[in-house]
């Protein structure tokens, strides 16, 4: 397994060498705290009490030793109602502790899952210094015992890829560099790459990536890397949307402050696509990604025009900022044409699913009961949270205009991210077909997801996968 490929400024987190010498970290929660004070010699029991220490969750008291330096640490692990409220205790100490390396001096709480935390400590390493000096922890881990350590820096790997490629902006993240990110990953997993650009995309018959990315200086494209030989197949599609104005239905300024997030599909299938290839999944990968920006000039494409899709179905454009769903269109009837499978889209495409789970959860919908359940349980064990929301088919005839087959964004905002993957299923065609509308951003500053970037819905993945796809 290789968690490192070249992306400029991208520092993978790694473990501590487990020859290392670790400072002990004692986890004591609200429940055991009097009972692990009463084993300590006076004078540690005597510090910690000093300190204020209560076992309260995220709490961090360093232990001095005789000469002055660090001795160890205690984290406070807190009550099993605060520990439901959140998540990665283990980053929120690592955030607090001085530099150094530690080890576990004591089992976690049996509701905490130590990968998880684990990967969490790393994730706390990272910070976005490409254009300020920013760090991230100091404080590194020794990989307590039955804990696959390798897997754990693979999945902080493919998150650590994410998160700089939604945090770079738009001006060093648009679609020639996404394609370049994606050659790079390539590159290191011995993948294959290729890219339809430009007016190569009329030529080749993807009219709806061309449409939207026309009207900006810098050339749409269809990227499409592929991995593997053997085994079941599988179908990751992103939206690689590197900014969007919002075309001439054009964005108000506050709301095209984080569009060079507007990619975060695209970023997270690459993380998870990482996580697949350096773990070495028994499956063939195939990833699509229409990249373009939609921007304002001549060409731009206009409310009221009538397009033509690869898959044949007309859409009338009632919004171009519902520029997204066109671009995935295209992608997935690319994708449908050679049955995998399993297909899976990732895009930041709605407003709606924000206002339906905020910005932590990220919302999937699924035809498969069993898929459904699978990722449900798989990302409550990931702690990387996800919800079910239905392709409620009563819903389809608000996509369907009269004047073409499609509305690609319908009046009213009723159920808008129904909507939109209803708009999208239609042209996955029979395929077995997931779609996620995830967010790609952390508002706020919190354990392990420091504010920009985050990836959603990967993890979860990831571990689902195998049963999903029943690889041995």
């Amino acid at each position: 397994m290789q968690p490192h490929f070249a992306v400029p400024n991208l520092a993978v987190p790694t473990f501590a060498p487990a020859s290392d010498a670790g400072l002990p970290l004692h986890i004591v929660t609200e429940r055991t705290l009097e009972a692990w004070l009463s084993q300590q010699d006076a004078a540690t029991a005597g510090w910690a009490r000093t300190m204020g220490f209560s076992g309260a969750w995220g709490q961090v008291v360093v232990l001095p030793g005789p000469d002055g330096t660090a001795s160890g640490a205690l984290v406070g692990a807190g009550s099993p109602k605060s520990r439901q409220r959140q998540r990665f205790l283990l980053a929120a100490a690592a955030a607090k502790l001085p530099e150094g390396t530690y080890a576990l001096a004591s089992d976690l709480p049996a509701d905490l899952s130590p990968e998880v935390e684990c990967f969490g400590w790393l994730m706390a390493q990272y910070a976005f210094d490409r254009y300020a000096k920013n760090t991230g922890a100091k404080a590194r881990l020794i990989a307590p015992e039955g804990v696959d350590a390798a897997r754990v820096e693979v999945m902080a790997a493919g998150e650590t890829f994410t998160r700089t490629l939604i945090n770079t902006p738009a001006e060093d993240m648009g679609p020639e560099q996404l394609q370049q990110a994606v050659e790079s990953l390539a590159e290191v997993h011995g993948a294959t790459v290729t890219t339809v650009v430009g007016e190569d995309l009329l030529a080749q018959d993807f009219p709806l990536i061309h449409t939207v990315g026309r009207a900006s200086d810098r050339a749409p494209r269809l990227i499409d890397m592929r991995w593997g030989s053997e085994g079941p197949t599988l179908t990751l599609v992103g939206k690689g949307v590197c900014f969007d104005t919002g075309g001439l239905n054009l964005k108000p300024g506050a709301s095209m402050a984080l569009m060079k997030k507007d990619m975060g599909g695209s970023a997270n299938v690459l993380g998870l696509a990482h996580m697949i290839m350096a773990t070495g999944l028994r499956l063939q990968l195939r990833v699509l990604i229409p990249a373009v920006e939609n921007a304002v000039s001549g060409p731009a494409f206009r409310p009221g025009d009538i397009l033509t899709s690869r898959k044949g179905l007309t859409v009338e454009i009632n919004n171009t900022d519902a520029e997204g769903r066109l671009v995935l269109a295209d992608a997935l009837a690319l994708a449908q044409e050679d049955t995998p499978d399993l297909l899976i889209s990732m895009a930041t495409l709605t407003g709606a699913a924000r206002v339906a789970v905020g910005a932590d959860i990220a919302p999937f919908f699924t035809d498969r009961e069993g898929d459904a359940v699978t990722l449900a349980s798989n990302a409550q064990d990931a702690a990387d949270p996800v919800w079910r929301l239905p392709f409620h088919a009563p819903y389809e005839a608000m996509i369907e205009p009269g004047i073409a087959d499609l509305d690609n964004a319908p009046s009213g905002g009723l159920a808008g991210a129904i909507t939109a993957a209803l708009f999208l299923r239609r042209f996955a065609g029979e395929a077995r077909y997931m779609h996620f509308d995830v967010f790609g951003w952390c508002p706020s500053s919190l354990p392990a997801r420091p504010k920009g970037g985050v990836g959603q819905g990967t993890r979860a993945l990831f571990q689902a996968l195998p049963d999903m796809l029943a690889l041995s």
